[in-house]
């Protein structure tokens, strides 16, 4: 029995603050963008890179960012465990919502990493690569599978 008040469910997100799309991740995308407090210039990135995925693509950039999400998210990882003083790499399964967290953490740091274009075109072209199952937060997703495929002799410390 935890001494402490269990911990409330996660809060629910609104969908964008524009109505633009009506979606919760799209959402929590502007949310994770967020960088020193200005909301207002994540919005404007996020939906200028809608409007250049709906440039090259010729598709609806909703469709393109849910697939790009539902393709780099993770479906395993690993977690540390402390057994009789060895750490072992136990793999676990990734609930959704962590996973769909992880997807849009691998996309942001990914698109902020490369260099020599706007933000809003890196961010595009990122989440246009996920759509079709290529590039940088693709090749992260199958590592983390790999690793814990490598460790799956330690599943049974998983608890």
């Amino acid at each position: 029995m935890p001494r402490r008040k269990l911990k409330p469910k996660e809060r629910r997100c609104l969908p964008d603050p524009d109505c633009r799309y009506s979606s919760v991740v799209v959402s929590r995308f502007i949310n994770k963008l967020n960088f020193e407090g200005k909301k207002s210039v994540s919005e404007s990135i996020i939906y200028s890179s809608f409007d250049v995925i709906r440039d090259k693509t010729k598709a609806n950039p909703l469709e393109v960012f849910n697939k790009a999400i539902e393709n780099i998210r993770p479906l395993l990882e690993v977690k540390s465990r402390r057994v009789g003083g060895a750490t072992y790499q136990v793999p676990v399964e990734v609930p959704v919502v962590r996973s769909v967290t992880l997807a849009i953490d691998w996309l942001i740091e990914i698109a902020r990493n490369k260099t020599g274009k706007p933000m809003y075109e890196k961010l595009a072209q990122e989440l246009i690569d996920g759509s079709r199952k290529e590039g940088a937060a693709i090749k992260k997703r199958e590592d983390t599978h790999k690793m814990a495929e490598a460790n799956k002799a330690f599943v049974h410390y998983k608890w």
